[in-house]
């Protein structure tokens, strides 16, 4: 018998129930969940909904990182549920201030081989330890900390198999980036992806933490390395050598599909406009005039990447033309610059220094100007998510972004013309957990802090039979999350779903005409459902579940589409929206804005395996029937029919 994937091994010594076997659906045990303020206030409403008195999980954490600008009361009444809310369940508390949960966990947190469920979709990042991290819905990780088991396929596993090493002034983004020119950012469902060879030991832990993080744009179940000397030196200089243990693949181990990489012979690499897969060498489009730079996100912002900017602008002075943003990932990473001189160096070069936290990469606040370029090291550039309508963002490595800083083009840093800083892991990272509040002994004495702008989890009710709905909009291929629910400004109003709902795909509106909201209540008022059409990758990106809460709220029932991304297809079961799939482009091409689609006798024909006849009726009265398909286990149907996991 053949050995196993590292992947299939730590599923197998987590499974519930379920055959390990690609494609079948198992259930694991869940040691570790992570939530951000942005998801977290919702799911401990959840939890709160469920009845659950305390966590039932080894180690919960809420961190609060992205809803940091406070412009209005709303962001720090959820700070404020959340921190009492966590004191009463059991769950530790990072305080504003303490970081982004990706770098505070991987530094805090994280433990090899175990299991670790977190309501954002790059909670893969912990898989730089060899940790299996899978980003869920909020509602998901909610059912996790209640001490239910997590439902998934088990995935296919692709195995990437580096050799070599990088070369000087190529970096662990680059490798990421590769990976996404091979596989690109959609068809990825059910696939798990895990770094293997000869070339994995020259990575630190903080470049493969960089390389997992960025695995969540290949729309990969989850990215995994291996738990080896490397991994006891990060954890060892993090006090917490306790919690290492080597974690590998068999060495016999047989993977799905193997793509190799050699690093003597991989360059600086970078993502254009505006998607993380359509990447192309720096050299290719160097000399692009650039206005802003971003240092930092989930993705580059560790001391690792933070030694390195500092020690290359040392004595430098940004371009007159460039906007240099740098964003520490924790405090711990914040404090250690700033003890050893490197926070002098970043000031002196002209840099500006935002707090710890996600910030720009959600487009809150540093938002480029108009008609300009922004280079940045984060993972995501999709169109209008620095909070610039048209932008034209590039995702490149530190090393790349720096360069470019200091020129004001987009520079292949190999041109700069000095040696690479030197850097080493340090034997000791500087250690304060004090930011991180511990729950109370008896979280029944607890009083909730629950202000005005703190609203109540939806509730659904079951799908209607026959299902008769009119299709709202007519999207393409790639929408993401980001196109369907908006973050930047309007991301303090996570808690409050009606007046959140307001800005579902407002991207597709129109000046002078009804909005997508607007439409949709009314064909909701009416009695009828919402139908969303799209095309392929529907639901990419951020694991927001909010892109179906709030679409539910406004009375969409059902959404077809030519493919469907793993988070948020199950983010729609969870809110009782039923996700269909067309199977041929010419279906998807042959309905419009304004058709009545009906399914007849819903309750009998939704069944695992089988496909579903709709009746699409055309304007005029002419009508016609297609064929769908859906991914549908019975538990899903189940869940459907009551109108949501809530329920």
């Amino acid at each position: 018998m053949a050995g196993k994937t590292l992947i299939h091994k730590i599923l197998d010594a987590h499974r519930v129930s379920g055959e390990l076997e690609p494609g079948a659906e198992i259930r694991i045990r869940i040691d570790q969940t992570l939530c951000q303020d942005a998801t977290g206030t919702m799911a401990f409403l959840q939890l709160e909904a469920m009845g659950v008195d305390r966590v039932r999980t080894e180690l919960s954490v809420q961190y609060v990182d992205h809803n940091m600008s406070q412009f209005g009361p709303e962001n720090q009444n959820d700070h404020l549920y959340l921190q009492s809310i966590c004191r009463a369940k059991g769950v530790l508390f990072s305080r504003p201030g303490n970081g982004i949960c990706h770098q505070v966990h991987l530094e805090r947190f994280g433990v090899p081989g175990k299991t670790l469920l977190g309501s954002d979709s790059h909670t893969p990042t912990n898989g730089g330890i060899g940790m299996l991290a899978i980003g869920a819905g909020g509602l998901d990780v909610a059912v996790a900390m209640a001490g239910e088991p997590f439902r998934m396929t088990c995935p296919r596993v692709i195995g990437i198999r580096l050799l070599g090493r990088l070369q000087p002034w190529v970096a662990a983004k680059d490798i990421i980036l590769k990976v996404l020119g091979i596989l690109g950012s959609k068809g990825n469902v059910g696939i798990a992806v895990e770094y293997v060879g000869p070339g994995v030991a020259s990575l630190s832990v903080p470049e493969r933490s960089t390389i997992t993080n960025m695995g969540a744009e290949l729309g990969v179940t989850t990215s995994v390395f291996p738990s080896d000397e490397s991994t006891r030196r990060f954890l060892a200089a993090q006090r917490r050598e306790g919690a290492w243990r080597p974690v590998a693949a068999d060495g016999d181990a047989v993977y799905d599909r193997v793509i190799e990489i050699d690093l003597d012979h991989l360059e600086p690499m970078v993502a254009c406009p505006s998607n993380p897969a359509n990447v192309k060498a720096v050299r290719e489009v160097a000399g692009i005039p650039v206005a802003q730079v971003a240092i930092g996100s989930c993705t580059n912002s560790s001391y690792r990447d933070l030694c390195l900017v500092a020690d290359v602008l040392d004595g430098r002075l940004v371009a007159p033309g460039v906007s240099l943003a740098i964003t520490p990932g924790s405090r711990q990473v914040f404090e250690m610059i700033c003890r050893d001189g490197r926070f002098a160096n970043l000031v002196s070069a002209g840099a500006r220094i935002l707090e710890s936290g996600c910030g720009p990469c959600i487009g809150q606040g540093f938002s480029p100007a108009s008609d300009s370029v922004s280079v940045r090291t984060f993972n995501r550039n999709f169109e209008g998510r620095t909070g610039t309508a048209r932008d034209r963002c590039y995702l490149v490595s530190p090393e790349t972004a720096v360069a470019t800083a200091l020129t004001g083009v987009l520079t292949d840093p190999r041109s700069l013309g000095i040696e690479v800083p030197a850097w080493e892991m340090p034997a000791c990272f500087l250690l304060d957990d004090r930011m991180i509040l511990p729950p109370a002994a008896n979280g029944q004495d607890v009083e909730i802090v629950r202000k005005e702008t703190i609203g109540t989890p939806p509730r659904c009710t079951p799908l209607p039979d026959p299902l008769d709905g009119v299709v709202l909009l007519k999207a393409g291929d790639r929408i993401t999350t980001d196109h369907i629910m908006p973050a930047g400004p309007h991301l303090k109003y996570r808690s409050n779903i009606p007046r959140y709902a307001e800005v579902v795909f407002e991207c597709f509106n129109e000046p002078g005409k009804a909005t997508f909201a607007q439409r949709a209540a009314e064909v909701r008022d009416r009695g009828r459902s919402g139908v969303i059409l799209a095309g392929e990758s529907y639901g990419q990106g951020s694991s927001r579940e909010h892109a179906a809460i709030c679409p539910l709220f406004l009375g969409v029932r059902a959404v077809l589409a030519l493919g469907i991304e793993r988070i948020h297809a199950a983010n729609l079961v969870n809110f009782g929206i039923l996700p269909l799939l067309l199977k041929a482009r010419s279906d998807y091409d042959s309905i419009e804005a304004g058709d009545v689609i009906q399914i007849r006798a819903l309750r009998d024909s939704l069944r695992p395996g089988a496909d579903i006849v709709l009746s699409v009726a055309k304007p005029g009265g002419r009508a016609v029937e297609l064929t769908v398909a859906h991914a549908l286990s019975a538990e899903d149907i189940g869940t459907l029919l009551r109108g949501g996991r809530l329920a």
